[in-house]
């Protein structure tokens, strides 16, 4: 090799170093914007809804002002501009490409803390995805990036968010990437999203917000509770159909039988009034964390639990209420486990662990995700039980979701690729029948 040679290998070298430095450089550039700022938000956002959560419980009679909060939020959307957006738009934005308002940061915070002040059942993680999503998206327009980088940058946002509000990075890192097109991880979008996460974990820590986290013991392993694990998975593999159906359901019928968004919003809160009436408690409004740590930490919870929460969160949500579906499915989750669980022979507390994760990996599509939830909120020694709970609901739950703008890019069912999108009916309708053609 001559000197001239030697000279040309180290430009090139040269040149591909300084290459990834600037594209370290830049992605670390972006997570510390979407962390700061997203942990800022979401900071803000965590406190205020714990707030009105306290302040209902002091005075449980702010419930009747649910169907007012209800014409307040259809009103601030149509003052925004951002009535009909939400999460899905965000899913899309990251598909193809296009702007996101930044007002949704506005009219989602103000909506779903007015949803939790009176009442409503409903989470934070819609608000986390929509808020995280436009701030991230916002970052990456400000440094001028291109429209392949604001994808990264929106799922940035997303994952700091998420963090901010839940105080689980790395699950968060791996929901916000894999959540959009479920078999597409985005292996360029995890550094930026975990850095971000972290960021935004460090903020939210530093102003004294605790994560999430419950006290659980796993058994230790063995065949026969395998086993019971797996039956428990499919279970709640089955009832994540059943709550993202029931969602979708009540939210067509309302729009179709109740045109008025003003009137829908009305009906609906009254509704929830009526349903807590009849149920006599109000477990089931708002999102239910002190029911979840019931069940997961004293394995204590009634067994109708999980059917009335699908039921108040479906009119909630379908009434145009604002606030989120995963928390709700953690409820659903934690109670059915909790219920179900002994009579397989589970302990109750890790049988609402189990469930916990499995309705969320169902209703969600992400059973990386949700393992790395369950490791996050649970602790690492039922890794292997909460891995196996994930797989199974993930296949039994089908091509539906809580968001219709997720694609699936391979079959659940054979070793294909089939590239739809979650709750695409003419999938569901066929799917199994193609399967057993190709036998």
């Amino acid at each position: 090799m001559t000197l001239e040679d030697i000279k040309r290998d180290l430009r090139a070298r040269w040149g591909l170093t300084a290459l990834y430095a600037r594209a370290l450089g830049k992605w670390l550039l972006l997570a510390t914007a979407a962390g700061v700022s997203c942990g800022l938000v979401g900071t803000a956002f965590h406190m205020a809804v714990e707030f009105v959560t306290e302040l209902r419980g002091e005075y449980p009679r702010l419930l009747y002002f649910l169907p007012l909060a209800g014409l307040a939020i259809v009103g601030l959307y149509k003052l925004l501009g951002t009535e009909g957006q939400g999460t899905n738009d965000i899913f899309d934005q990251v598909h193809q490409g296009g702007r996101i308002s930044i007002l949704l940061v506005p009219a989602i915070f103000l909506g779903t803390v007015l949803t939790h002040l009176c009442g409503g059942s409903a989470g934070r993680e819609g608000a986390a995805l929509q808020m995280g999503g436009s701030l991230g998206y916002r970052a990456g327009r400000l440094f001028g990036f291109d429209e392949q980088d604001l994808r990264v940058a929106t799922t940035t946002g997303m994952a700091a968010f998420f963090t901010a509000l839940f105080g689980t990075p790395l699950a968060a890192a791996v929901f916000s990437i894999a959540v959009v097109s479920v078999d597409a991880f985005y292996h360029a979008a995890f550094f930026p999203a975990l850095i971000g996460a972290l960021g935004a974990y460090g903020v939210s820590r530093l102003f004294g917000v605790e994560p999430t986290s419950f006290a659980v013991e796993a058994p230790a392993l063995s065949a026969g509770l395998l086993v019971r694990t797996g039956v428990l998975a499919g279970l709640c593999g089955v009832l994540s159909v059943v709550f993202c159906g029931t969602i979708r359901l009540t939210e067509r019928q309302l729009h179709k039988r109740i045109p008025s968004p003003w009137l829908r919003a009305f009906a609906g809160g009254c509704a929830v009034i009526v349903l807590t009436w009849i149920c006599g408690t109000t477990d089931y409004n708002g999102a239910g964390m002190e029911v979840i740590a019931a069940a997961v930490e004293r394995g204590s919870v009634r067994p109708e639990a999980f059917a009335l929460k699908i039921l108040f969160t479906a009119v909630t949500l379908g009434a145009g209420f604002k606030g989120g579906e995963v928390v709700p499915s953690f409820f659903v989750g934690a109670a059915f486990g909790c219920a179900v669980g002994p009579l397989l022979g589970l302990p109750a507390g890790f049988a609402a662990a189990l469930g916990l994760a499995s309705v969320f990996c169902g209703a969600t599509n992400c059973p990386l995700a949700s393992i790395a939830l369950a490791i996050e909120l649970f602790g690492s020694g039922g890794l292997l039980y909460y891995a196996l709970a994930c797989c199974v609901s993930y296949v039994l739950s089908g091509y539906g979701g809580l968001y219709s703008s997720q694609t699936i890019l391979h079959s659940k069912l054979k070793g294909r690729y089939i590239n739809v999108h979650t709750n695409d009916q003419a999938v569901e309708r066929t799917a199994a029948a193609k399967a057993k053609a190709l036998k």
